[in-house]
């Protein structure tokens, strides 16, 4: 009788157990999407303590809302540039806006909804200093740009002239500027935008103005997912036609007077 009653016990909790960890899953996992962004570029995709902020965090938020997503329930995956396409493929998110350029390789890999952003490769200097006005006026000037970016090197083809200095992260650049230990600093405008709007550089920077290159951002998705592309770029055209978009980069790029070079905003392209 013991063992009949000590069996019947242990089929009742193992019962609880299975019926509780069903519940759970189906409590939890429900419309809650992974979305890779930067946690380390102000203005576009920062991690502070627990909180996520930038012009990429909010066009990843208003899209996860209209895919049936609310904010608190987003699931936030650090997403080096290195690893962007890896974490894609493996399905470790489920989307990544981090100032990711759609470009005819990774298009092989991944798939594309967007753009939702044009970028475009600038120059950021002090704010008094008007003497750089775009590359033409970096000969002779102290270039800083980050190790093996192909932006420096897009500078030091068209201006041999000019002294490039790398370093380690673009923090590090801001700072050399600041400081007047180089002339000015190049990469996306956004990028630029973002390091000049943060507190303690405000007043101090200025983005040229006078991009050079063109580098669309898009939201990166498993490649061939051609339903999801669309209902990302119908929640795109949402959010700059009822103003979320123009308001998503005051909010976090306009402290450095920035404004959108030409393109903006864009209209998504096709899916395919």
């Amino acid at each position: 009788m013991n063992i009949r009653r000590i069996g019947s016990a242990a089929a009742a909790v193992t019962l609880a157990l299975g019926l509780a960890a069903c519940g759970s899953s189906d409590d939890g996992g429900e419309g809650q999407l992974k979305i890779g962004i930067k946690f380390d570029q102000p203005g576009l995709g920062l991690k502070e303590g627990n909180a996520y902020k930038g012009f990429d965090v909010d066009v990843a938020t208003y899209i996860a809302e209209k895919l049936g997503t609310p904010a608190d329930e987003i699931e936030w995956v650090q997403a080096p540039s290195a690893q962007r396409e890896t974490l894609l493929e493996t399905g470790q998110v489920d989307m990544i806006v981090a100032t990711y350029s759609i470009t005819d390789s990774r298009k092989e890999k991944v798939g594309f909804a967007g753009p939702y952003f044009i970028a475009g490769q600038d120059l950021l200097v002090r704010q008094d200093d008007d003497s750089i006005t775009g590359p033409e006026s970096l000969d002779g000037k102290r270039l800083c740009s980050v190790t093996g970016s192909t932006s420096a090197q897009n500078v030091k083809k068209e201006v041999p002239g000019v002294n490039l200095q790398e370093f380690g992260t673009y923090s590090e650049c801001v700072s050399a500027l600041v400081s007047n230990a180089v002339d000015a600093l190049t990469t996306d405008d956004t990028i630029l935008a973002g390091y000049a709007s943060q507190d303690q550089y405000q007043g101090k920077l200025k983005v040229v103005g006078a991009p050079f290159s063109e580098e669309l951002y898009g939201v990166g998705i498993q490649k061939g997912d051609v339903a999801k592309c669309e209902q990302i770029n119908e929640a795109i055209r949402e959010m700059i036609s009822d103003g979320s978009w123009e308001t998503a980069v005051q909010d976090n790029l306009g402290a450095a007077g920035f404004t959108p070079g030409a393109g903006n905003p864009p209209n998504p392209g096709p899916c395919a």
